[in-house]
């Protein structure tokens, strides 16, 4: 559900910037198109106004005005310079000009009134426009950079485009992290609520439950159920601070307490735990280290004897007394495998154990493979689940450089 939603605001996101992009380039082609095919000449089609300016010998007739806005106007200069004809001029543009003025005026302005111009064979046909109505500003530039502008523009517009999707992505992930954050510490208060409330009367039951297996007033058969009793309290109490755990580890609250350790001698306490703890009566125990040694790792002890310790504990309960259970550890590929095998030597497996594992080690296990699971990625490893007669596990971990 997070990814999708993050997905559903990346592509929100992600469309409204190409739709702001496509109306811009939109908007710039229709700004052109429309300067260039109705807006050249200021609105004054000087090509057409000097067709309506014609010589009959004698004077000029001019037959153009619907051709000009009321505050254009128009003149005729001669060859001398000279004003030979005009239409509406105004009074403070003058009525005769040298080569170097009619220079000027044709690139800049003539009193200030932007005008266009056009050549006849009989003179120079000036067409004006009111003062201030019109700016221009003469720019030069080489063929080159002409050339390079188009690729400059798109650059700088991709750029643009990447910025926005850029922190639009920063935003909407923040917001979505924000969002998950306020979900996780709502499930971690839960689950820590829960947990606490499980604790106190699990304690009680465990603690009855061992002063009946004390008792000697009770019969072997309410002992044997009593045993029971703790036995699965114990469960439960293991699988409430699994679940404790792997919230945390799934939420990235648990911080890793990495120091370099020995796989050997590691294993070896591990072990010696596991037999001294009873857990292993009535099974077949063995662990199998290379002779030429192992290279060190840095982990966090506690989680890695976690770990490591889960797997034993599911080989305990999901086969019946007789089977063997075998803890080992190999170098390869850069990489220390720590593996966990168990399953019956009489081929009989207890009644309730799974006969399947998923590659995850959820499923029909529980919290306690999976669990196994975090614990390898948060080392930067995996976790292999085998299913089968033997079930067997290896945790691949970096080996220490």
């Amino acid at each position: 559900m997070k990814l999708r939603g993050l997905l559903k605001g990346v592509m929100l996101v992600t469309v409204s910037s190409l739709l702001i992009a496509v109306v811009t380039l939109f908007g710039i082609f229709a700004f052109v198109y429309y300067n260039t095919v109705y807006g050249q000449d200021w609105s004054i089609p000087v090509s057409k106004l000097s067709e309506t300016l014609t010589w009959d010998g004698t004077d000029y007739a001019f037959t153009g005005e619907e051709l000009l806005k009321a505050n254009q106007w128009a003149m005729l200069l001669d060859e001398t310079g000279q004003v030979v004809w005009e239409f509406r001029k105004p009074e403070d543009v003058p009525e005769q000009y040298t080569i170097i003025d009619v220079a000027v005026f044709t690139r800049w302005y003539l009193n200030d009134y932007p005008v266009l111009c056009r050549v006849r064979d009989d003179g120079l046909l000036v067409a004006g426009a009111p003062k201030g109505s019109v700016w221009k500003h003469d720019m030069a530039m080489s063929t080159q950079t002409l050339l390079q502008t188009p690729a400059w523009l798109i650059g700088f517009f991709l750029l643009a485009l990447g910025s926005v999707l850029a922190l639009a992505w920063l935003a909407v992930r923040r917001w979505f992290r924000q969002d998950q954050q306020v979900r996780d510490a709502a499930r971690s208060n839960w689950i820590n609520g829960v947990s606490h409330d499980i604790r106190t009367p699990l304690s009680v039951v465990m603690g009855y439950a061992a002063q009946l297996e004390d008792a000697n007033d009770l019969t072997a058969e309410h002992k044997r159920q009593a045993t029971a009793i703790r036995a699965q309290s114990q469960v439960i109490r293991d699988l409430v601070n699994d679940l404790n755990l792997t919230m945390r580890l799934d939420c990235e609250m648990q911080a890793l307490r990495k120091e370099r350790l020995q796989p050997a001698v590691f294993l070896r306490q591990v072990a010696a735990d596991f037999l001294n703890g009873g857990m292993a009566e009535g099974f077949d125990f063995e662990m199998e280290l290379p002779e030429n040694g192992l290279p060190d790792i840095e982990a966090d002890p506690f989680l890695l004897r976690r770990a490591v310790n889960n797997l034993l504990v599911n080989c305990v309960r999901h086969n019946a007394p007789g089977c063997s259970i075998h803890l080992g550890a190999r170098a390869e590929g850069g990489q220390l495998v720590l593996w966990v095998e168990g399953g019956t030597a009489d081929g009989t497996a207890r009644a309730n154990a799974p006969q399947t594992l998923e590659s995850d080690g959820g499923a029909a296990h529980g919290t306690g493979l999976r669990l196994v699971s975090q614990i390898a990625a948060a080392h930067g490893g995996k976790a292999e689940f085998h299913s089968g007669t033997p079930y067997r596990c290896e945790l691949y971990l970096p080996v220490k450089r």
